[in-house]
């Protein structure tokens, strides 16, 4: 029950239910300085108001009011109110839910018994049952933690259990001017559509902070076998080493298959990640996501065999679009302004444009055959006539039906092996 301040302050209460003694004694207190203050008439009246709401006699209320309201500890300990039958159907009701929070348990303790019952668990009684639909929350708590539990229960993913694998790859940030070629933030973007359930297809893009450089690949569901598939295409198209991976803490780059496939499959390179909850982690592949992706396959669904296949034909193309003939700046410079009166603002300056290729030769991180052979093939290539085919197949994609409810697609047949890709 909840005092109004109507009744702290001069109201009277119908006396209907009885004043726990907390409430009793927060309530006397404050009466208690105005019993003080009043007149020999007052202090009547006061009594009077008192002894309506708290239904205590008048003479323990005059008493009261001159001693120190403190609640003194109990000569003699209460005998018990449930008896061991209580306790010991609390403990099958909780082992069978896997050791809920009493405020979870306690309002199932009935029907939960009932139910037990008619399995053969326990028996139960209209004794029993009275005492478990009167029994306090608090009560409950301490039969539990006096019973403790008999068995071990389920595995929790707590915060100290979650994802063991990210414990062991260091947090950090790759930074805005990193000069050497090969440190590549990794994301993935989903194309489950409106509605993401069931397997659908990924887009893995690899960006290479120092010159830009993109890798797209596009795997159907994030199973191990088909991320790592989707690693060593990328793998074998790049120009120059992979000197480290920089992931988000999502479970399709952090886990014990790909540590290991990086440790043993894959040497050399190394691993780190991005603080949780901190997107501008991974800033450069996040852009890319927009520009290089969204901005091409919006948010439609992509589930089939046939449109994985088709879109890594397309990522295939824009690889060769963008890395060698899309020019791009980098940001030299970043000069705070302060100036009186206004926010803070940020001056960027960027260096003269040039494509990811360019920049990789510059910077001498694509051996000189290799850089041969890229030239060659960019003086092959009608970067109109390319552009123009990757809208066509963006057309021929977009035209494609999705899976039919209830079918499952082999996911074996979007793998491509390095020993099988079109060598540009």
């Amino acid at each position: 029950m909840v005092l109004s301040n109507d009744n702290v302050t001069g109201g009277t209460m119908p006396n209907k239910e009885r004043m726990m003694i907390d409430q009793r004694r927060n309530y006397l207190l404050i009466q208690r300085s105005r019993y003080e203050m009043a007149s020999r008439k007052g202090r009547s009246q006061l009594l009077t108001e008192m002894q309506e709401i708290t239904g205590l006699h008048r003479k323990s209320l005059t008493r009261l009011m001159k001693v120190e309201l403190v609640r003194q500890p109990r000569r003699r300990q209460r005998g018990r109110t449930y008896t061991a039958e209580v306790d010991a159907t609390i403990r099958i009701i909780a082992e069978s839910l896997d050791y809920p929070c009493a405020e979870r348990l306690r309002p199932n303790l009935v029907w939960m018994a009932q139910h037990l019952a008619r399995h053969g668990e326990m028996v139960v009684t209209t004794e029993l049952l009275e005492q478990l639909e009167r029994i306090s929350v608090c009560t409950v708590r301490r039969i539990l933690q006096r019973l403790g539990q008999d068995e071990p229960r389920l595995p929790r993913r707590g915060p100290e259990r979650a994802n063991q694998v990210a414990r062991l790859i260091p947090m950090r940030r790759i930074a805005w001017d990193e000069q050497e070629p090969g440190h590549f933030e990794l994301d993935s973007v989903h194309h489950g559509g409106p509605m993401p359930s069931g397997e659908y297809v990924h887009t893995l893009q690899f960006i290479d902070v120092a010159t830009a450089w993109s890798e797209r690949v596009a795997v159907l569901g994030r199973s191990q076998l088909v991320v790592e598939g989707g690693f060593q295409v990328v793998l074998a198209r790049l120009p120059f080493p992979l000197l480290e991976a920089h992931s988000d803490n999502g479970s399709e780059f952090l886990n014990a298959h790909l540590l290991r496939f990086w440790g043993v499959k894959v040497t050399g390179v190394a691993l780190s990640r991005s603080r949780p909850f901190h997107k501008n982690d991974n800033r450069f592949v996040e852009q890319k996501n927009a520009t290089l992706v969204r901005r091409y396959l919006g948010d439609i669904r992509l589930d089939t065999v046939a449109q994985t296949q088709l879109l890594n034909q397309l990522y295939d193309k824009m690889g060769l679009f963008y890395n060698l003939f899309q020019p791009v700046m980098r940001l030299t410079e970043k000069e705070f302004i302060l100036e009186d009166g206004k926010l803070p603002r940020v001056r960027r300056r960027f260096d003269e444009p040039k494509t990811p290729f360019e920049r990789a030769c510059d910077a001498k991180a694509i051996p000189s055959e290799r850089q041969e052979e890229l030239a060659r093939l960019r003086d092959q290539i009608n970067p109109r006539r390319l552009r123009e085919e990757i809208y066509a197949m963006l057309d021929q994609l977009f035209r494609m039906p999705c899976a039919a409810p209830g079918t499952v697609e082999d996911v074996m047949l979007t793998l491509m092996t390095p020993a099988a890709l079109p060598q540009p």
